[in-house]
């Protein structure tokens, strides 16, 4: 597609600061209140509820197949903790407070494979299962599905085929899953992949082909393949309702993580929830769920690398996935290799404008000395790219008192929480996660 920059920048006074590569705050103008964005949503609660129901259907086969989720009898879920010392850290180092609490999603602990796409690629490949299963009379959704561990399930399944393209934790959760019900499953990896992500695959007996281009190439090169065969099921992360229904079901169980906390989210008690984001699936379903949950009270951001921002790209032009960032002269090279993507999903971009509340922007130099000081403050580690949202409460109370003061929130800072989303890390080999943070040591 042919862009005009000039036009571009004439049109948007944040588009040199993008196309630079420096780091921005842009709220989003076409935001609406929630009553009317959803009347417009593809998407209704009642298909979360959908999903929700259906891992429930799925939990005593996963809580006998992975035993590290027994004890949650089989519900994939991770823990939500406040970082007070982080929070402080953050304030001292920015000299900006931070109103309200600081709590962390640890995505990056999910159970089965270490990430936040154990949420969307989990569910889409059981949804599949469940469909193929019933459509050939060995299911019904009275059965308990334990029964799908067995020689005769693994069989039938080995009938078929699952592909995706990934830039490394969504291939890592359909290829896991994927290979423990006994399909043969092959994903596409994006130069970006990390070279450990591609060989535990391979010990999960899955099949890997790598790509020397960027994720797109990856998706579109895999899905083409995939039609060629019959048998073949493609997962696609630039366009699948099922994988955002199954991140969304992430907001009835932070309610009750919220709950349980005694945390109050209302008019007075604003949420605000920072999301890295790639091609979008992620923060998409999750953001949506929230808002159909806290809708007007919750307040969803997203992040991207200064060198990825392809949401923000799409949305701020309104070209959607019309537009990569390569278009405009970014190179798509970051270390948040999660969210190395160059174009964004035009079905998320679309189903999520009316309730995003904004995106910001945050170099790997940024990414790495955050994840250094949470490791020690809270003793936690995460990979790079999960780090994107921690800035989240620095970023809105230096850039955003626009938008706190349009939707009357300055002065309700102080009661409010800051949940900022984990999305992976977990599954980092030891040497690596001290590479990592050797690497925001040196740049400390």
């Amino acid at each position: 597609m042919n862009i005009d920059i000039e036009a571009l920048k004439a049109q948007y006074p944040l588009f040199n600061q993008l196309i630079s590569m420096d780091e921005l705050f842009w709220t989003n103008p076409n935001q609406e209140k929630f009553y009317t964005a959803i009347e417009k949503s593809p998407l209704t609660y009642e298909d979360v509820k959908q999903a929700e129901e259906r891992l429930v259907r799925f939990a005593p086969y996963i809580a006998k197949v992975f035993p590290e989720t027994a004890k949650m009898n089989g519900i994939i879920e991770s823990p939500l903790v406040k970082i007070p010392s982080m929070k402080q850290s953050l304030e001292q180092d920015y000299r900006q407070s931070i109103g309200g609490e600081l709590l962390l999603k640890c995505d990056s602990h999910l159970p089965i494979s270490g990430s936040i796409k154990a949420r969307g690629g989990i569910y889409e490949v059981l949804k599949h299962a469940e469909e193929l299963a019933i459509q050939h009379q060995l299911l019904t959704i009275q059965d308990d599905y334990s029964v799908l561990d067995s020689d005769r399930f693994r069989a039938f399944f080995s009938q078929y085929s699952i592909a995706v393209g990934s830039t490394g934790n969504l291939g890592l959760s359909i290829g896991i899953i994927g290979a423990k019900l006994g399909f043969n499953v092959t994903v596409h990896m994006s130069a970006d992949a990390k070279q450990w992500k591609k060989d535990l695959l391979r010990r999960k007996n899955v099949n890997v082909v790598e790509y020397e281009a960027d994720y797109s190439k990856a998706v579109e090169d895999g899905r083409k393949l995939a039609e060629q065969d019959p048998t073949c099921y493609f997962i696609d992360d630039e366009n699948s309702r099922d994988l955002f229904l199954g991140y969304a079901v992430a907001a009835t169980r932070l309610k009750k993580q919220l709950a349980e906390l005694a945390i109050k989210v209302d008019e007075n008690h604003p949420l605000f929830v920072y999301l890295p984001c790639g091609v979008g699936g992620g923060p998409g379903g999750i953001g949506f769920g929230l808002k159909l949950i806290f809708q007007d009270n919750v307040h969803c951001f997203f992040a991207e690398p200064t060198h990825s921002p392809c949401m923000l790209l799409g949305l701020m032009t309104g070209l959607h996935n019309q537009i990569s960032v390569q278009d405009v002269g970014i190179d798509n090279i970051t270390d948040a290799d999660g969210l190395a993507v160059g174009r964004p999903s035009g079905f998320v971009g679309k189903t999520i404008e009316p309730f995003l509340s904004g995106i910001y922007t945050v170099n790997d130099e940024h990414l790495y000395k955050l994840l250094k000081k949470l490791v020690d403050t809270e003793s936690i580690h995460m990979e790079p790219s999960a780090l994107a949202g921690i800035i989240g409460p620095v970023k809105l109370g230096n850039d955003g008192a626009e938008y706190l003061s349009k939707h009357r929130l300055s002065d309700k800072l102080k009661n409010g929480t800051h949940i900022v989303w984990g999305t992976g890390g977990n599954m980092v080999p030891e040497e690596i996660k001290k590479q990592y943070y050797q690497k925001g040591l040196d740049l400390t």
